[in-house]
């Protein structure tokens, strides 16, 4: 298909129309963490609640293996054909493995084949996102006006953020108005269905966004072939983006993904105030993403990945200490709400960093690749890890420890990119 310019759209439009499809991916995402406890009842039965549970996250991180492909797979198709092609391909290849999730019958039904196909469903998920996140980030960066990409950029993951409310909102109004065994037997799987429901919607959406002038513009675009060799004479700098990103997902699964389990499980909590904490929490970070990215526009990214990756060293673990010591609603949602300031602080400043470091030819792979490979080392098994940390070392709060080690690669990637590439990401943030 040829890709040609076409009537100027408005930047508010333009930006609802490509975070569409990233609501949709992240919300697909977010329900399977959401309802991992009765995921893994239906799935992944055992006598063993831990096992059982480990099993469902486990096959929620197997998703985050599939990211890097897509993101070399995938990426090199955005960077040929297009930003606007990609995202539609991303998105009906996510719509496939929710289909799976919500109507594969149970392991009482059909036996081993239903934890096999629920496997299936999340591998293709996860080879979706692989590319979704640098694709709409890169999109984003590229149809940014001079000076405002951090703010522009962020919509990126403020979208996400949407998906979190609504997902914690649906599952407030099941738990509201089904019993607790009707949510196990079939209530769990409405929000899966209703995300099936959307995906004609956000197609028709995606559809009529338009090409970035900048991709139109570009004499160039390489092929499978030529992105393997340009990630390969830059892997220095995939891995330094995948360290910088893993602040990013470890402290964004952390706080949304795994909450509801830690609030249920770990501390004993009612189903229904860890979902609130979860609403607060995606409220708190749509808010914070945005300043952020904006605040980085004038003061540099820098200062901002310094600071907060610094000052989540020094509180993570201390917060969850103070948290499971005495644990209850209100301190949850007190340290949930300072974790969410920290990751959407960074954050807002990270993703934009990303789309500026990476060679323009190869942006949306080599985005995708740092990233894919981030979530699938650290952010995807993010809730499996907190939950053996726990149950190795009998401290509720080591999930903290989790959260520091990340950051300290989050420090180290800043300290090394802005060294080696200090003139190439300053003009590219103006």
């Amino acid at each position: 298909m040829t890709n040609t310019a076409a009537a100027p759209q408005s930047k508010f439009g333009t930006v609802l129309r490509v975070t569409s499809g990233n609501f949709m991916e992240m919300f697909d995402f977010f329900l399977f963490g959401f309802y991992a406890t009765h995921i893994s009842k239906t799935f992944f039965p055992g006598g063993d609640e831990f096992a059982s549970l480990m099993l469902t996250f486990m096959t929620f991180g197997a998703g985050f293996l599939m990211r890097p492909l897509g993101a070399i797979f995938l990426g090199a198709y955005v960077d040929r054909v297009g930003r606007r092609e990609g995202l539609i391909v991303t998105l009906m290849l996510m719509a496939l493995g929710t289909m799976l999730i919500a109507f594969v019958p149970g392991f009482a039904t059909i036996g081993y084949a239903a934890p096999f196909l629920v496997l299936v469903g999340r591998l293709l998920q996860g080879f979706s996102a692989g590319v979704e996140l640098g694709g709409v980030s890169v999109y984003l960066s590229e149809m940014a006006t001079p000076g405002h990409k951090g703010f522009y950029v962020s919509w990126q993951s403020a979208s996400q953020q949407v998906a979190i409310i609504v997902a914690a909102a649906l599952g407030y109004v099941i738990n509201t108005a089904l019993t607790p065994a009707q949510i196990g037997d079939w209530g769990w799987r409405i929000p899966f269905f209703l995300g099936c429901m959307i995906v004609p919607v956000i197609y028709m959406i995606r559809r009529s966004l338009q090409e970035t002038e900048e991709f139109l513009a570009r004499k160039h675009r390489p092929d499978v072939r030529e992105i393997f060799r340009s990630m390969l004479e830059n892997w220095g700098l995939v891995i330094a983006g995948m360290m910088l990103v893993a602040m990013t997902t470890v402290s964004f699964y952390l706080i949304t993904v795994y909450t509801p389990t830690f609030g249920k499980t770990v501390l004993k909590l009612s189903t229904t105030d860890s979902l609130v904490v979860t609403f607060c929490v995606g409220l708190s970070n749509f808010v914070w993403l945005p300043i952020m990215g904006a605040l980085s526009d004038r003061i540099g990214r820098r200062p901002l990945l310094l600071f907060f990756t610094v000052l989540t060293i020094l509180t993570s673990y201390p917060a969850l200490t103070w948290l499971v010591n005495d644990p209850g609603f209100g301190k949850m949602l007190t340290v949930e709400l300072w974790l969410s300031f920290l990751y959407a602080s960074y954050n807002g400043a990270m993703v934009v960093a990303l789309t500026e470091v990476m060679p323009v030819e190869v942006r949306t792979a080599g985005f995708s690749l740092a990233y894919s490979l981030a979530a699938a080392i650290f952010g995807g098994f993010t809730p499996a890890i907190a939950t053996g940390l726990i149950q190795i070392t009998g401290d509720k709060a080591a999930p903290g420890f989790w959260m520091t080690f990340a950051a300290v690669c989050g420090l180290i990637a800043t300290l090394v990119l802005y060294r080696k590439n200090a003139a190439v990401m300053t003009a590219a943030s103006a």
